[in-house]
């Protein structure tokens, strides 16, 4: 029989979870100098430790792999020493945690590169914006990546899964969703290419798939996760009416690395989860470890994709910015605290590791 409890234990690869609600990842761009997470970081992921699995705010894997201003990377031996005073507070507290690994492809700006233009699988410009000189502007026009650059991506990836390690987290989430460079290479719309990384599906996979590789190969597969998004058109992406194909086979080649689990944005990114068609069930059938789903849950939607076998874990976002004890307010019934939009990216400890507890 299904265990149809949201706080019971999980078991996702080699960890024990305490309970099936995950923390999903959060950009707040809060770093410090040289892109180390600030002091505060390791405050505010432990207020949160009684997720069953906390999953970082997306940290680039290189400095080229940036694309807002003040979010962290996991590349120097500073952020490392940085990021292993979170996982050391989290352990402390009972918590699992993984850092989500990216590399933002063409949503970047010529100011977070040194002036050098965005990467990209083709040079097609986004239409979103991105945060930098305190503000939000349009991203730079990018170009094209060239083949003979491909492999340093996919080592750069490998590095930070090793930093991770190094760093003390739990596992990596690969971030392959959100319009960011491993979803462009996916998508029709963005990818261009009409060499071994464009043209078909196939070929369109390939760039994610090796990247998956290296990562599991590098920490193993038990502590690697992927996320995707298939019809979100956050940062730019256009939805084809192509993606059922293009998903079902990205997940197929998941499903035979053994990856420990994928985590699914039903719908549009923080946006309708009905944003366009999309049978998630062919996702699920295909893989066969952990399934997680993240996007506008509750926990009657999630008791009612876990009855149904339709997950197994369940992500929240924006609620835990508000509720660093959600876990526990959720299981109880209490009331949330509201979201404070004017704190979520920059600043400080106000809107970041001030909002009170239960206790409080």
């Amino acid at each position: 029989m299904t265990d149809t409890s949201l706080f019971h234990p999980y078991t996702l690869g080699s960890l024990t979870l305490s309970n099936r609600i995950v923390m999903a990842p959060l950009t707040r761009n809060r770093a410090g100098s040289g892109l180390v997470p600030s002091p505060l970081a390791a405050e505010y992921y432990a207020q949160r430790a009684g997720a069953g699995l906390i999953i970082t705010e997306a940290t680039q894997v290189s400095e080229q792999a940036q694309g807002y201003q003040d979010t962290p990377g996991l590349y120097t031996p500073e952020q490392i020493a940085g990021w292993r005073k979170v996982t050391d507070a989290v352990h402390a507290k009972g918590g699992r945690i993984f850092v989500q690994l990216w590399h933002v492809g063409r949503v970047s700006h010529v100011d977070l590169l040194g002036g050098k233009p965005p990467v990209a699988p083709s040079a097609i410009r986004a239409e979103t914006k991105t945060f930098v000189n305190n503000g939000f502007a349009d991203v730079s026009e990018p170009r094209a990546l060239e083949v003979g650059e491909i492999p340093g991506i996919v080592e750069s990836f490998r590095q930070a899964a090793a930093n991770a390690i190094e760093a003390g987290f739990d596992g990596v989430e690969v971030h392959g969703a959100n319009g960011y460079l491993l979803d462009q290479f996916l998508r029709e719309t963005a990818n261009a290419r009409t060499d071994g990384y464009g043209g078909s599906i196939k070929n369109r996979a390939r760039l994610l798939l090796q990247v998956t590789d290296a990562v599991s190969r590098q920490i193993g597969a038990d502590r690697t996760g992927v996320r995707l998004s298939p019809v979100s058109p956050a940062s730019g992406i256009v939805i084809s009416g192509h993606e059922q194909q293009q998903f079902n086979h990205v997940v197929d080649e998941l499903d035979k690395l053994g990856i420990a689990y994928i985590h699914i944005v039903e719908g549009a990114t923080g946006g309708p989860r009905d944003a366009a068609p999309f049978d998630y069930a062919a996702l699920r059938q295909r893989f066969g470890r952990t399934f997680m789903v993240n996007n506008g849950l509750d926990t009657t939607l999630a008791e009612q994709q876990l009855g149904g076998g339709e997950a197994d874990l369940f992500a929240f976002g924006r609620m835990f910015i508000a509720n660093p004890d959600l876990v526990e307010r959720l299981k109880t019934g209490a009331a949330l605290n509201p979201l404070d939009f004017t704190t979520l990216y920059g600043g400080g400890a106000k809107g970041y590791t001030d909002y009170p507890t239960l206790a409080d």
